[in-house]
Formats: structure tokens, sequence, C-alpha cells
């Protein structure tokens, strides 16, 4: 048998395991992917053959639309499932009662269920929304979540890319990965036909589609190789009645129930039985497809440009008749058909459906379409347009688009004379204006907002926007005009009665108070806190959380922060508020970078790094600083690109902490004058306003490189080092508990021992350039014996051993028990005894003694040098 069908019967095999396994509980994720043709669609049609009997298959697919159905591949469910998930889906308006139903679904009996999800590549945003609430939870699941898409056409934007990120980190995945067909397999199915197997293997490359279709064909050397010539032979054989039929199906780009094929062919599915029984059409009694989407794809991409058109108009027709028709279909054929009237009438709420059911780029494209043609709407009308599109962009961080479209709005709303919409306009204007990156614009809409709205009447909005302003100055270290602007914000809320402004101005005041000192300020941002989550507004309780986290990060009490991150963590989780969600493990990624687990660290940053905007910048930083610090390539560019978005915000919490690692970076590889350069101009920001901690590391930084700084009189440990009291420092930086800064502040002892004390927690961390420098200058002093660092094989890990595993291996071989383990890694005892447990796991042996040999041995741990 062929080597790749061989791989095909394995494929199933470990399917049908994954199913048995989640009959038990342990539910899993599969992909299935390859190109176009592969066999995804024949492997998953196989799967019922190989499951176990009480296993029932769900099957879902999505559609190669101009704009994508929203919850599309689930709203293909509803004949099969249950009561609850067909309300949740019909009835729309809540994506979360989508998310717990399709949960329910998986876990009610029978058992396993099996949910096949094809061809996510086309998924609309909604559908990733909810496999990603999946797949955070199939582990607790008696079923599998099979996922196929085509990996060639995966670009590094593209949607799907997060999804397969969050899968990556599952606990139980299946990849496979579809090969072509063999040679040696092509000639034995070509030899029945008597075809040229080395022109079919040539003409195919071994798509076992295409290689289906010319078999089928029938020739092999004349027919071009093009799966449309393939296909359009075995149209031939077929009556015009027939090809008609399915020509009008292949311009829909989805399954089509049986109500739309009576209404669009004259004979019903009758008419079908030709295609049918010629292998390019599936009928069963709810619906109609093609057999590949192929198939579809070549019929429709033979026909002239007016004959698609006159096709379309046709489904447009047949849709707008029946009642409960889905309005991104009928938004889809009216633009294939030219007809811009019904995209007028269907595109808004074609866009409103998508908004709720949470797919908002969806709902963007939608509207960008609808507004193809402003001068079909009146101004008001196309103002409120607009402002539902700049919403949308926003959301999806287009924010180009974004900023147009707002920009646009607000003409419209001066023009109209609506203060209170204007108002309103403008204040939406300056956040989207800030998410852009411009700052200085953001703060002009910001005060015209509140210019326009003191005489408005309505206090409701005027708050909103005095709070957008008090945001805009927080976010800017500018903390007295923050609080001046928030506590008239708090009192109009107040007055108002309006929880959900509130709760947005305690947090602007709390966090602006707190950087500057105020005792007040920690107790703003916790009554913000109470607020929100009191009043069910998640959002709002989410900021709260993010920002008393990035305050106790900042002041480097970091065993408080980790009280508010599994709380804040598992809120975002669970109501879905993904941008929250990363922001908040970008947060996570700052602690465990400052606690020296940077394996953990790094896993946190890539989960913030790429779709939230705001996150980007501090989770390219961590990403970097781990790179820089642990000596592996990559960390300046990194850095370089965190740079970008740093200048781009204009705002100090986001320039301080890049410009700090920069200048990290420079002062490891000997470039002092680097150093001045990128942290001179910030250091004075961070001076003129007051900025403690930006302040005291830079300064540090540029104290380092040879350069003059004012004596800093606060008590951080950056400020410390700079005064030379090190001893200081790294009993400060061992309470705050970062062991790579105590370990650094201990490198700047006059004494010997205290240097290789230092050395030692740096080999501990795998930070191998300052304990370069460390060696370098214990060589100059003359001392003897000096560990001579981790050798070469500990990079390539051979015992598996995570970076804190490692750690804790290379000071448990220098004798030290388990309490002093923990003071050296600034972790609870209980912490290092779990990770002495995993580290005798993991090198299979008993004892540490018999730990420390079996590391040796790997060339995990540092030997001595004269």
């Amino acid at each position: 048998m062929d080597g790749g069908i061989l791989e095909r019967e394995r494929e199933l095999a470990r399917l049908a395991a994954a199913a048995h396994e989640a009959a038990a509980g342990a539910g899993s994720v599969a992909l299935v992917f390859g190109e176009a043709g592969i066999g995804k669609s024949s492997l998953v049609r196989a799967l019922p053959r190989v499951l176990p009997p009480e296993a029932r298959v769900l099957l879902g697919e999505c559609d190669d639309l101009a704009t994508r159905r929203p919850l599309g591949p689930f709203r293909d469910l509803v004949d099969g499932v249950g009561a609850q998930l067909v309300r949740a889906l019909t009835e729309g308006g809540d994506r979360h009662r989508v998310h717990d139903a399709l949960r329910t679904e998986l876990s009610r009996p029978p058992r396993p269920a099996v949910l096949v999800v094809e061809d996510v590549h086309w998924a609309d945003e909604a559908s990733l929304d909810a496999l990603r609430f999946l797949v955070r939870r199939m582990e607790r699941l008696p079923a599998v979540l099979v996922l196929t898409y085509r990996d060639d056409e995966l670009d590094r934007e593209h949607p799907l890319l997060h999804l397969l990120g969050q899968v990556s980190r599952a606990e139980r995945v299946h990849r496979l990965p579809l090969s072509p067909l063999s040679e040696t397999a092509v000639r034995r199915l070509s030899a029945a036909g008597g075809l040229d197997a080395a022109q079919v293997y040539k003409v195919t490359s071994g798509n076992p589609f295409f290689v289906a279709e010319l078999l089928r064909a029938g020739e092999a050397g004349e027919v071009p190789p093009t799966v449309v010539d393939a296909v359009l032979a075995r149209l031939r054989g077929m009556d015009d009645g027939a090809r008609d039929a399915l020509e009008q199906l292949a311009v829909v780009p989805s399954a089509v129930e049986h109500r739309l094929a009576d209404a669009l062919l004259t004979d019903g599915v009758a008419r079908l039985a030709p295609a049918e029984r010629h292998g390019l059409l599936v009928v069963t009694p709810e619906r109609v497809c093609f057999r590949h989407e192929l198939i579809r794809r070549a019929v429709a991409d033979s026909l002239p440009a007016a004959r698609r058109i006159a096709l379309n108009r046709d489904v447009l027709a047949a849709l707008t008749a029946l009642p409960g028709a889905d309005s991104a279909r009928i938004v889809h054929h009216a633009a294939q058909a030219g007809d811009q009237e019904a995209i007028a009438r269907y595109g808004p709420d074609a866009a409103r459906d998508a908004a709720r059911a949470g797919a908002h780029r969806e709902a963007a494209a939608q509207l960008r379409l609808v507004l193809r043609q402003p001068e079909r709407f009146a101004p008001a009308r196309r103002a409120e347009l607009l402002e539902r599109y700049a919403v949308e962009s926003y959301t999806i961080a287009d924010s180009p688009a974004a900023v147009r479209a707002q920009l646009e709005a607000v003409a419209l709303r001066r023009s109209l004379g609506d203060v209170r919409a204007l108002g309103a306009d403008l204040r939406w204007l300056s956040r989207i204006r800030w998410w852009a990156g411009q700052a200085e614009e953001a703060q002009e809409a910001a005060q015209e907002a509140i210019a326009v709205l003191e005489g408005a009447g309505d206090d409701r909005l005027l708050a909103l926007a005095l709070s957008n302003t008090s945001q805009l100055h927080m976010l800017s270290c500018r903390n007295a005009q923050a609080v001046a602007f928030g506590e008239r914000a708090i009192a109009l809320a107040r007055r108002a009665g309006d929880v959900a402004i509130l709760a947005h101005a305690l947090n602007n005041v709390g966090s602006a108070r707190w950087r500057a000192g105020d005792p007040r300020g920690r107790a703003q941002l916790e009554e913000s806190l109470r607020v929100a989550l009191g009043a069910g507004e998640v959002e709002h309780a989410c900021r709260a959380y993010a920002n008393i986290v990035w305050a106790l990060l900042e002041h480097l009490e970091h065993t408080e922060a980790d009280r508010y991150l599994a709380p804040a963590l598992a809120l975002a989780d669970r109501a879905e508020h993904l941008g929250f969600l990363s922001y908040l493990n970008v947060e996570m990624a700052l602690r465990r970078f400052a606690a020296g687990d940077w394996d953990e660290a790094e896993r946190y940053a890539e989960l913030g790094a790429h779709d939230f905007v705001p996150a980007r910048c501090p989770a390219l930083t961590v990403l970097g600083r781990v790179r820089v610090r642990s000596g592996r390539s990559g960390g300046g560019e990194l850095l370089d690109r965190a740079w970008e978005f740093a200048v781009r915000s204009s705002e100090l919490q986001r320039t301080g902490p890049v410009a700090a690692a920069r200048a990290e970076a420079a002062w490891l590889r000997g470039d002092h004058a680097a150093v001045a350069a990128i942290a001179g101009p910030v250091f004075e920001l961070a001076g003129r306003l007051d900025a403690v901690g930006h302040r005291a590391e830079l300064g540090y930084w540029l104290a380092k490189a040879g350069q003059p700084v004012p004596a800093d009189a606060s008590r951080h440990p950056y400020a410390l080092q700079t005064a030379g009291r090190w001893r200081a420092a790294a009993e400060a930086w061992q309470r705050a508990g970062c062991p790579y800064e105590r370990s650094a502040a201990l490198a700047e002892s006059p004494d010997a021992d205290d240097q290789l004390a230092a050395l030692a927690g740096l080999d501990a961390l795998g930070a191998r350039p300052l304990a370069r420098l460390v060696r370098t200058r214990l060589r100059e002093r003359g001392v003897r014996r000096i560990p001579r660092g981790p050798l070469a094989a500990t990079r390539g890990n051979p015992a598996g051993l995570t970076g804190r595993q490692l750690q804790v291996v290379r000071l448990l071989a220098r004798g030290l028990t388990n309490p002093e383990i923990a003071d050296r890694l600034v972790v609870s005892v209980r912490t290092v005894d779990n990770h002495v447990a995993a580290v005798l796991d993991k090198l299979g042996v008993r004892t540490r003694r018999q730990a420390t040999d079996r590391a040796l041995e790997l060339g995990v741990l540092p030997g001595r040098e004269n």
C-alpha cells in the first residue's frame, strides 16, 4: 500500500483514539491541514467508520463569502443539536450565550462529540472567537474539536494564526498534516485507465483531487493542467438543464439549503440528479453542496461575467423572498450582482448582526461596502453609519480607517448643528486618535469635546468627555491634570447615576494619584474595581484590574500583584474580553520576567504580541529583554520594534521601559555612547514628570555609561545602585523578588565572594552576557577556580528541563538546600520543592546527588576553570 494512503489510515486511527480518550473526559483538538484538494474533506468524511459507535459527528463549514457569515459553521449545526444551542444561534445578540451553549452541547450525551469545522481559514471573527473559547476548555470536555484548513493560504497577518498559536499551547493537540500522493500511488491509480502516469503526476504534483479529476476526465496528455478543464470535461456529458442548475448553484459559496434550491431551480433538487451521478454534488435531506469546493470554483470561474451577474441576481431575488434569510448572504450576492440599492438596504443590518455576534471584522467590511455609496443616505443617517464604521474599525485595530470615518462623522455633525452628537463624536475621535498613536490630535479632540458639551445640558456625555481627558493625562503621566479633570467627571457621573462612567473616572484619578505617591490613589482605583464588578461592567472591571496590577509592578510589589492577576485573568477569560486578556497576559509576562522565570515570561508575552495594539509594545519589550539578558540573538530587533510603538504613543509608560531595555543592551555590548543617546532624552522627560521608577532606572544606566546624573533621593533600588549602595540595593531587589537585578547589584561589590555569589545567580538564570562580564572581572582580580559556566550542550537542554528547572538543578548541584535555593531565586520554599520534584522526575533519578551526576553527564552543569 502507498505510504500516503497508509498515512491517511494512521491519521484516522489517531482521530479514533482521540475520540475514545474524549469519551473518558479527556478532550483534545485535532488540526488537519494541507493545500487545497489534498484530502482534508475526504478524511473528515471517513471519520464515522472509525469512531466509537456511540460517537456523534457535528459538521460545520466556513464559506468563501466576500464578507463571512457570522458564526456560519455553527449555524450549520442547527438541525442536529439541542434546543439551547439552536436558540443561542438563531436569536442572536449574545456571543457569550453562544459560547456557553456550545460548551453545553459538547458535554451532553451521546458522547463523545466530534465537532468538525471545515475550512477554518475562511472563518469569520465571531467563529474564531467561539473556537478560541472552546480550545481553552477542550481538555475538560468529552469531545474532539477537528479543524481543517489550508496552511498555504495563511500569511503572517491571517486572523487564524492567533487561534493556531493558542491551540499549540493546549494540553492535547493532534497535528495531521496531509501530504500529496507519491508517484508510485499515482502510477497505480492511473494504470486502470491506461493513462500516462508520469504525465498525471507532473500535471497534479500528487494532489489527490487533481489526480481524481484527471482520471475521471479520462485524459492526461491532452487536458491542460487546470482543474477547471478537468471539471468541465465531466460537464460535457450532462444536458443543458442540468448544467444550468449546476452553474446556478456554483455562484453560492456555501451549502444550499433545500428551500433555497427549490426557489432557484425549476424542478427543485430533482434537476440535480445528473450532477450527483457525475460525482459533482452531494445531496442530503437538509442541503446540497459541491463534492469539493474546487469543483464549485471551477464551474463558477468558467462562467462569462454577464452570466455570473445574472445568476447572482437570481440568488439575491430568492434570498430576499425567503423569510429569515441571512443578511450577510444577501449582501454578498447583491455585491456580486452589482445591486447597490440592495447593499444600502441590507448592509447596515448585516453589519449590526455581525457586531452583535462579535464578528467585528465582518461588521466593518459590511459597513465599508455600504459607505461606498454615501449619496444614498441623508446626512444624519450617513453620520450614524460612519460612527458605527469608526467604532468597528477601532475595535479591529484598523486605526487609519477608524480615524478617517470618525473625522467625516464629526464634519457631518458640525454641519447638522447637533451639539450633543458632535460632542459625543469628538470624544470618540479623541479615543480613536490616541489608539492610532496620534497623542496631540487626541488631546485637541478631547478639549473640543468638553468645550462643546459644557453647555449641552447632558451631564452623562460631559462626564464621559471629562473622564476621557483625565485618562489621556493619566496615560501621559500628567497626574495633576488627570486628577482635576477626573474629579469633575466623578461628581457628574454620581449626579447622573452612571456607574460605568463613575468606574472609568475613578480608575483614571486613582491611577494618577497612586503614581504620584498619593495614598488616596490606590483606594480610588480599588473603588473603581468594586463599582465595576458590582454593576456587572466587565470591561471597566478588567481595566481597573489591569491598572492596579500595572501600578503594583511599577512599585515592585510583585507578591501583591499576584493577588490581583489570577482573578483578573479569570474574569477576562470568562467574559472573552480578548483585548484585556492579552494585556493581562503581558502583565503576567512582566511579573514572570521580574521573577527570573524567563520561559514563562516569553510564553505570556507571545500571547500579547500580536492582536491587541496597546499590549504589543510591552510584550515586545519583554521578549527583547529576555533575549538580551540570556544572550540569544534577535533581542535588539525586537526592542527596535517596541521602540517604534513607544515613540508613536508619546507616553513615558511605553518609552521608559523600552529605553531602559535598549540602554541595558547597549551597555552589555560595551557601547557606552549608545547608552547615553538612548537613555538621556527619556531620562530628562522622566525627571520633568517626576516618574520615580523610570527616572531611577534610566539614571542608573546613564551612570553606568559614565554620564553624570543628579542625586536621586528616592529609595528605589536602581537609585541605591547609582549611589554606590550595592548591598542595600541587593537587599531591596531580594525583597522585591527580582533575582537577576539582585545578582547584578551583588556583582558591583568590590568583594570577590559577593561577585562569585552574583555569578552563581546569573548562571542559574542563564544570563550569559552579564555572567561573562563578571567572570572577566574575577579573572582580572586573580581569582582562581572560577565556575566555567553552562556548557554549550546546556543550551540544547537534552534533559527537557524548563529554564526555571535549569536554575534549580544548578543551585542544587552547589549543595544548596531548598530554603537556600528559594532565597537565591527569590521564590517560596514550596515552589522550590515542586521544582526539585519535577527535576528528579525528568532526570529519572531519586536523590539530589543522583540528579547532580545525571546533569553533569548531560552537560547541564558548569565545570570549573583555574
